[in-house]
């Protein structure tokens, strides 16, 4: 698995740290074909993705290895049954030490595959964030995403005035500039076993 970090595996589950800048799944082109689920097939060829990072963001995912606990972790993750969590540095200091952001969120479709909030339209949204520190580049926060909609931090925080650094998508060019990398990273990952019903918590420190 190059450059994939293993954190566990058994019979029915395979747990990853995911780099930064590597897609979750395949793209469309032969450009595009490299990703995490590839990689993690030439150790565990009957690997299946249950859920995926953008692109851009680093930590963990699980991976089923056969049909039955695929069903069972998709059905978690749908249910909101499983705990995330997310270090990110913004740009700014927020006016409170912890907060939620309850904002819908849509596909922007005439500039795909960004999002956008809409009051009207958009599926209901809702992130708890957390002041860590401040630092050079700004704030660090620890996130919580309630709901899992796609790029649903990044959207949430560049609508409260605080977008994240090195955000290629969403934060404005000299917030963009300040990192090589998008510093969004999946730190904590808490599930039940598909077969035995344990729950078990996944850590994947930070690496900026």
């Amino acid at each position: 698995m190059l450059n994939v970090e293993l954190l566990y595996s058994d019979n029915e589950i395979v747990v990853v740290n995911k780099p930064a800048n590597l897609l979750s799944v395949p793209g469309k082109g032969p450009d595009k074909q490299d990703c995490l689920w590839r990689r993690v097939q030439e150790r565990f060829p009957t690997a299946r993705i249950v859920h995926r990072l953008d692109y851009a963001t680093s930590g963990i995912l699980v991976l089923a290895l056969n049909a039955s606990s695929h069903r069972q972790l998709s059905l978690q993750f749908q249910a909101r049954e499983t705990g995330k969590r997310y270090q990110a540095i913004v740009t700014g200091l927020p006016d409170q030490l912890t907060g939620e952001i309850d904002l819908p969120l849509r596909c922007d479709w005439d500039n795909r595959p960004l999002q956008m909030v809409d009051h009207e339209q958009g599926k209901p949204a809702l992130t708890r964030w957390e002041v860590i520190e401040q630092n050079a580049l700004g704030t660090r926060l620890l996130l919580t995403p309630i709901t899992g909609r796609s790029h649903q931090l990044r959207v949430h925080l560049l609508a409260i005035g605080h977008p994240i650094v090195g955000d290629g998508f969403y934060a404005p060019p000299e917030v963009r500039a300040l990192s090589p990398r998008l510093l969004l990273h999946a730190e904590l990952l808490q599930l039940k076993h598909p077969t035995t019903g344990e729950m078990l918590e996944f850590h994947a420190s930070c690496p900026f």
